[in-house]
Formats: structure tokens, sequence, C-alpha cells
């Protein structure tokens, strides 16, 4: 007899989900995308202020995006069916025919910019934020610009972040070495805390093998930000990385990585041939390196992620390590109790992967 298997019960969990890059709305105008399942707006005015919208006038319903018309003049989103005009609290402020209403006012969701990264919080039936992305924005002195690259395929943002607990997957996908646990996983509320070292074999320019001795510390704060410090011993370097999934339609998410590395100005007998390029030089080059092996490891889960079932009730081995702990953090981001958190059975005495 099969037994049950429940679904997740939302595509959309409660949380703070990657926008884009400021830079990107800046280059954009008036940037228009499915995000969550909706269809919004994201805009700046003339002081840097970001606004992410429905993109819907509450006037006459009209679409405000680029496609329709919509535009941004003065730092202010003019609507292309009548002109009424929004600044970026969502309010109207001006029309070009009589007084604004008071209550012509955009759906606007609360937004945080984090490194240049805007991020826009989806709450359980549209509530305020219940809890807050990481106040201290990295210092961005001697670092890198981000690299940013995204990936669109059908999946789910906890089945994408439980990756960060499986480190059997990072030895069994990745062929990733010395995978090790540091300390234990652990979970403050919306925060869930996972470290662990590896060691990865690279080839730099196609002929250049490179093994890299990593040390890697995961801040998770729901579903939708993955803020990642990595220190590479080998080469003697620290390099951050951003992972963020993000819900679009229901089916399909965005997997945006976005890096960025330290200015790298002492560098090891192993790495002399980076040494004889100018400071300047060094940590943008390593981040396109970086970037590339990023994406190069999450398309390998891809072709997992893409066809894989959630299974409620896994029949998990010792080597699976957090996966249950980790699916009861996953379950304060649902609007009721999940399956994620019914006990599993007791692991089977097996060898480990």
């Amino acid at each position: 007899m099969r037994s049950a298997n429940r679904p997740l019960p939302s595509p959309f969990p409660e949380g703070w989900y990657f926008v884009a890059s400021r830079k990107a709305v800046q280059r954009a105008g008036l940037l228009q995308k499915t995000w969550m399942g909706e269809s919004i707006v994201a805009w700046c005015d003339q002081e840097g202020n970001v606004c992410v919208a429905e993109a819907v006038c509450p006037h006459l319903g009209s679409d405000l995006g680029p496609e329709t018309g919509g535009r941004v003049c003065d730092g202010r989103l003019v609507c292309p069916f009548h002109g009424f005009e929004y600044d970026t609290t969502g309010q109207c402020v001006a029309t070009p025919f009589a007084v604004p209403p008071r209550n012509a006012r955009l759906g606007v969701f609360e937004t945080r910019d984090i490194a240049g990264l805007i991020f826009a919080w989806w709450g359980i039936e549209g509530r305020e934020p219940q809890w807050e992305l990481p106040r201290q924005e990295p210092d961005q002195a001697g670092w890198t610009g981000l690299e940013i690259n995204t990936l669109r395929f059908p999946g789910h943002p906890q089945e994408t972040t439980e990756n960060s607990v499986d480190l059997a997957h990072l030895r069994y996908v990745h062929g990733y070495d010395s995978v090790a646990r540091v300390g234990s996983v652990s979970v403050d509320g919306p925060l869930l805390v996972s470290d662990f070292d590896f060691k990865t074999r690279r080839t730099v320019g196609k002929f250049i093998p490179v093994t890299m001795d990593i040390s890697a510390s995961t801040r998770i704060f729901g579903l939708g930000y993955s803020y990642v410090e990595i220190r590479e011993h080998s080469i003697g370097m620290n390099m951050r990385l951003w992972v963020m999934a993000t819900p679009v339609d229901g089916t399909l998410i965005d997997m945006s990585l976005a890096s960025q590395v330290e200015e790298i100005r002492q560098t090891r007998r192993r790495a002399s041939a980076l040494g004889l390029l100018p400071v300047r030089m060094r940590a943008p080059l390593v981040n396109k390196f970086v970037a590339a092996m990023q994406r190069h490891d999450v398309l390998q889960d891809v072709v997992i992620w893409r066809r894989k079932q959630y299974r409620s009730r896994p029949r998990l081995c010792r080597s699976d390590g957090e996966i249950m702990p980790f699916r009861a953090y996953c379950a304060q981001f649902y609007p009721s109790p999940v399956e994620a958190v019914d006990e599993a059975p007791a692991a089977e005495e097996i060898s480990t992967v």
C-alpha cells in the first residue's frame, strides 16, 4: 500500500523576495514583471526611493506597465489611461483634469534595499512584515560590484532552500570533497544558520586545475533570502553570495545568484598567476569565475529540481542530517501547520552516501 503524500500547501510562502537590483530598476525606468503570482511594477523617484506596486491603476483598472504606455515622469508613475500620477508611497498626487482623489492609492509592497538588491515583502493575506531582513548592510568598501545571474525553472523555494542543509548532495551531485558540518544547524525565528566546509576542484581557463578549500557560513531568512559568507583558504580570499529563490506564477521560480569578491592584495603561491595582475583587476576577474562556478552548480541542481516531487514523509538515512528540522523551520511561513513538520520515519541503519 502506498503511503499518503501531501504537497506543500502554497507555492507562495510568506517572506521577503527579490524583485530586482537597484541598477536594473534605474536602467529600465519602469520595470514590470510577474512576482509571487502578481503583475508588479517597480521604479525610483528622484530621491532614490524605490516603489514596488501592483501593476493596476486603482482609478479604472489600467495596466501600468511600459508595454501599455505606463511611464515615469519626475519620479512619479503615470497611468497610460487617464494620466493619474502616483508617487513612491503609492498615493495619487496629480491628475490632468481635477484634484487627485485621496482614495486613489496603489497597492504597494514594503521594500528593503540590501547592497543594491531590492526585496519586497509578501505576507499571508496581505499582512504586514512579521520579521526583518538583516538590518546591518554588508560593508561595500573594498568589494566588487554585484555579479547577478538568474535562472528560471519549475520549482518551489522550500525545495531549493533545502539544499542548504542537504550536505550529502554536495558530494553526490557536485563532487565536493571533505564536506563537513561546522557546529550544528541553529534556528532563531525566521533565521536559520548552516555552516560547513568543503573542497572542490575547478579548472580555470579550461587548462589550469585549482583546488578550492572553502568555509561557508550561511544565514537564511525565510525561503527567499540566503546569504553566504565564503572564505577560500588555498588562494586566500573572501567572497559573498546571495541565493534568492522567487516564485513567479505558482509553477516557475526565478533563482537569482548575486556574488561579490573582496579586493585581493596578497596572493598565495598557488595563485601566483593571479598575483601578476594589477590589484584592481584581481577581484573582478575572480568574481566572474565565482559567478560562473555558482551558475554551473545550480544548473546541476536544476536538472533535479525541475523534475522532482516533494515527499512529505521522506525515507531518510543517517547521512541526511537536518532535513526534518529544516522542514519544521519552514512551517512558520505558511498559513497553518503543514505536513512538513510531521515526524518522519526513523533513519534506517544503512551506509552513508
